[in-house]
């Protein structure tokens, strides 16, 4: 018997030293995303299934490339946005910028300051921070009216604004501005770049640009993979305006898909070009979106200050004489 107890009492005294099961440890963030903190351990996983929930966490996660090694923070400052995007320099084509040609500015500028403030009197009565800019069809301006827009903005002190190529069949903005197109928002859509690698920020003020990125054969698929809605989400407090410029609403169905990500949605229709039925069924496509405003561009000078225009068009945000770009 004593035999028998001193074997039992050794082999106690065995599993007593032995290593500890292995545990799992990730890298945390600190509330201000300003980069992780020495890991953490976790409980020490008793199964690999629990090993594979982790995984599967942080792999799903919408804004980040999958790692379970550096997962996203909970949100990020503007700050340090700044400061982990790219800076390109800009060449802005003059002749798309009512802020730059002394020939459009005039008028033009005065428009799009009635523009920004026309909705921002609208936040008193409503959400309204990501706006997308569509027409109905090619060719009446809505580039043009996205980048003015956004540069109005960004002339007010402290005020932020973000731009979005979301045009992935016929992407603009990149070439108003004169910037790189890639990486854009394509390969953040594929995974293949995170929010940093594709955020341009601009030369003047806190305007930033997520061009559309490298030319892609599903755009409309990689708009409704959720992703970008949970970039919106991301971002939307770090920027007073997110501007969307989409695709025309009638030939695609992009435009839909991104009006239901945004709060409003600013319709451009083109004076003597558009049909007025196409104006109308692009309004249909759009009834169950919130449609804030219409702006009429490219109309001719004589018509800038005619009361009868004001009057037909007392529910839209002023008359543009602009490029059709």
């Amino acid at each position: 018997m004593s035999r028998i107890h001193e074997a039992l009492k050794k082999a106690e005294q065995e599993r007593s030293t032995a290593p500890s099961q292995a545990s799992v440890s990730f890298p945390t963030v600190d509330a201000q995303g300003s980069g992780p903190r020495s890991p953490e351990p976790a409980a020490a996983a008793s199964s690999p299934e629990a090993v594979a929930s982790n995984v599967t966490r942080y792999h799903d996660s919408p804004l980040t490339p999958p790692s379970i090694l550096a997962p996203a923070p909970a949100f990020i400052r503007f700050e340090d946005l700044k400061a982990r995007c790219s800076h390109p320099e800009w060449h802005l084509d003059p002749n798309t910028s009512v802020f730059g040609d002394p020939t459009l500015s005039k008028q033009g500028a005065e428009q799009f300051r009635t523009l920004r403030s026309r909705l921002h009197q609208a936040r008193g009565n409503q959400k309204l921070k990501t706006l997308l800019v569509t027409s109905s069809v090619p060719g009446e301006g809505k580039t043009f009216v996205t980048i003015n827009l956004a540069h109005a903005i960004v002339r007010q002190p402290d005020k932020r604004a973000l731009i979005i190529d979301a045009d992935l069949r016929r992407p603009r903005v990149h070439t108003v501005l004169g910037a790189p197109n890639a990486p854009g928002l394509t390969d953040y859509l594929r995974g293949d770049a995170d929010e940093m690698a594709v955020m341009q920020h601009g030369p003047e003020g806190d305007l930033c640009m997520i061009p559309g990125g490298n030319e892609v054969t599903n755009p409309s698929e990689l708009l409704s993979n959720g992703r970008l809605s949970a970039l919106l989400d991301r971002l939307s407090p770090l920027f007073d305006w997110i501007i969307l410029d989409s695709p025309p609403c009638l030939p695609v169905a992009d435009a839909s898909i991104l009006a239901g990500m945004c709060d409003g949605v600013l319709l451009v229709v083109k004076a003597g070009s558009t049909p007025g039925a196409m104006a109308q069924r692009a309004r249909q496509e759009l009834q169950t979106r919130n449609v804030v405003g219409v702006v009429l561009n490219a109309i001719g000078e004589a018509h800038m200050h005619n009361s009868a225009y004001y009057d037909a068009y007392s529910d839209g945000y002023g008359a543009l004489k602009a490029p059709t770009s």
